[in-house]
């Protein structure tokens, strides 16, 4: 070893000229290097498609430049159910308050005018609220009176005909308050937004075959025993177009027939359903192949709809799909088994899939290629020769020469023959 040592330190140079190259990449500056998984980031925030519903179902769409804004206070009982919890207890309490404070206010210049409050200690004289001596005295009493709480201490006497008129006005306008602002209160807490949590949708869709026809397919379930009554289920495709006279048209809405004119629509959802869109002459998909669809930017829309069993309000569960949670060639994993006397459903297995055999073309060329094996056994050498471009001399100086088993035989290789290519076009 010592040697050997010796031996490199010598001949540096000879080392380096038979030791293998190491070519090390550039170093970057500091700021190139942090600014590297940023711009990363933006590539792929720029590569992702915007969604038009999210997968939980909220719209992903925001109003902006409303200047009618005035049309919200028009329906003011809607806008305050809509708004958001934090928002609808503050004018919940604000409203109250509001109007005990004001009330107060009117008990307390009723007494002021009147000069109760110069007048406290007088056994003598007749206040309009006995007990009253004060803004804050007051201010209670308008709190017993528009709760109808009545302590007993501060009690209106019949000497004062203009706090009796006030009586009654904040008594009615009390009752009108108590009942807009607890029916906001209760619509919002009985609404049924919350139950759609627990109906579930499939986290892709799939493309397969099913009774010798290509199909879309997504599943639904609901996680409750308390049942949806009166299910529906629709879909929508989202896409933008281009018509003929060159109007570009974004987020166009195209109807995807999910069962409409057999009443597949109308579910009875006790266990997971797999929903089924045949993709034929009428579908938007007729066109569309595998290669075409990793290409497409496309987005399924599908909506749940039925009544709460509990408690009657109609419910509204949404997803959506976009093309590339569309799996081409894959099948759902059977979630439902049966066991002693009942069956069971398996949640763990709700999102599964498979891959199973699945042409790659269209619907549209899988239906030509499916027609063209049903060719009748009458399809003769004429016709095809024909197609070759051959004068009618010759086709029918050809079919003169050809016995009756040549002909089936050559009918038969060329059904064969066509069967063969249209099987490795789709193995293709």
């Amino acid at each position: 070893v010592a040697v050997i040592l010796e031996t490199m330190a010598e001949n540096p140079m000879e080392q380096d000229v038979e030791s293998p190259a190491i070519i090390r990449p550039p170093k970057l500056p500091k700021q190139a290097r942090e600014d590297m998984p940023k711009q990363l980031a933006e590539m792929d925030r720029a590569k992702k498609i915007q969604r038009y519903v999210q997968k939980d179902g909220k719209c992903n769409v925001h109003h902006g430049n409303v200047r009618e804004t005035y049309r919200y206070l028009t329906d003011i009982f809607t806008t305050l159910v809509d708004l958001k919890w934090r928002f609808n207890l503050f004018i919940f309490v604000l409203v109250y308050t509001v109007t005990w404070l004001f009330f107060g206010f009117m008990w307390w210049l009723i007494a002021y005018l009147r000069g109760d409050l110069d007048h406290i200690a007088d056994n003598q004289w007749t206040p309009c609220v006995n007990n009253l001596n004060g803004f804050v005295s007051a201010f209670l009493f308008s709190i017993e009176t528009e709760t109808t709480i009545g302590y007993g201490y501060r009690v209106i006497t019949d000497k004062c005909p203009e706090g009796i008129v006030l009586l009654l006005v904040q008594s009615v306008l009390g009752s009108i308050v108590n009942a807009f602002m607890v029916g906001c209160m209760f619509v919002k807490i009985s609404q049924p937004k919350k139950r759609a949590e627990t109906l579930v949708f499939s986290t892709n869709a799939v493309i397969s075959m099913r009774d010798g026809r290509l199909c879309l397919m997504f599943r639904v379930g609901d996680l409750r025993n308390s049942h949806i009554v009166e299910a529906s289920i629709r879909a929508k495709l989202i896409k933008s177009k281009q018509t003929k006279e060159g109007e570009f048209i974004p987020l166009n809405q195209t109807d995807i027939n999910v069962g409409y004119n057999t009443g597949d629509d109308r579910l009875f959802l006790v266990s997971p359903l797999i929903i089924c869109h045949e993709i034929n002459q009428n579908s938007p998909f007729w066109e569309i192949s595998q290669a075409h669809l990793a290409k497409e930017e496309l987005e399924i829309v599908v909506i749940l709809e039925g009544m709460v069993e509990a408690t009657g309000m109609t419910c509204q569960a949404r997803s959506s799909y976009v093309s590339s949670e569309i799996k081409w060639g894959y099948r759902f994993t059977p979630v439902l088994t049966l066991e002693d006397g009942f069956y069971e459903v398996d949640y763990n297995s709700f999102h599964d899939i498979y891959e199973t055999n699945t042409p790659t073309c269209s619907a549209k060329e899988l239906a030509d290629m499916t027609s063209r094996t049903r060719l009748p056994l009458t399809w003769s050498l004429a016709s095809k020769l024909s197609q070759q471009g051959l004068p009618e001399s010759e086709q029918e100086g050809q079919e003169t020469k050809t016995s009756p088993d040549n002909q089936e035989k050559s009918q038969q290789t060329e059904r064969n023959g066509d069967i063969a290519n249209i099987e490795s076009e789709s193995k293709v």
